[in-house]
């Protein structure tokens, strides 16, 4: 862990990751953060994270709707929740695209329409349309970003669920405090 400190330190990361954690946590209603992926990819992992940072830090804001593609008729009601969800968005909410792939054109037309009334963000491996479309964009290039796209999404909610004010100091003060509690305080630091 002490590896992943020393790489994102100089990176940038923690501030990129800083500034979509705070668009993560802009005020709104529960359920008003909708979480959407490609029809072959649903951002379930991410969709967890958020909706326990919520719970942890009391942020009910940051509660999550994971939209689907194609829901199952006989899935419980919060597992329903469909496409036609994006085209109902709202003042105040947030849709979250999250995807290794390209948008497709149908999902770029919804986030499009969406975006016209709620805010647009993006978590993705460098698609230039939905980039365009995000109001802020996380981009984690393969082979070049100093995380993996799984990595990425863990920390974006830990950000996203930390405590106060998301500056870049706060935020590397407290990805160092959860790294040290995961591997151990880094050599050389009190503990260690």
């Amino acid at each position: 862990m002490a590896e992943l400190r020393a790489v994102l330190a100089p990176s940038g990361w923690l501030e990129r990751t800083a500034v979509l954690a705070r668009a993560l946590r802009r005020p709104r209603t529960p359920g008003g953060l909708l979480v959407v992926g490609t029809p072959g990819d649903e951002p379930w992992h991410l969709t967890a994270h958020l909706d326990q940072e919520s719970r942890l830090s009391d942020a009910p804001g940051l509660s999550p709707t994971l939209v689907r593609w194609a829901p199952p008729p006989d899935a419980p009601p919060h597992l329903r929740v469909t496409m036609r969800r994006l085209e109902q968005a709202e003042r105040g909410e947030t849709v979250l695209v999250v995807g290794t792939g390209l948008a497709p054109a149908p999902l770029l037309e919804r986030v499009s329409d969406a975006r016209k009334r709620a805010t647009v963000l993006a978590l993705d491996q460098g698609d230039p349309e939905l980039e365009l479309l995000a109001h802020e964009a996380l981009t984690v290039e393969p082979g070049t970003a100093p995380v993996s796209f799984d990595g990425a999404q863990h920390l974006v909610s830990s950000a996203a669920g930390g405590p106060g004010e998301l500056t870049p100091r706060g935020l590397r003060h407290w990805l160092s405090r959860v790294l040290d509690t995961v591997s151990g305080p880094a050599p050389g630091r009190p503990g260690a």
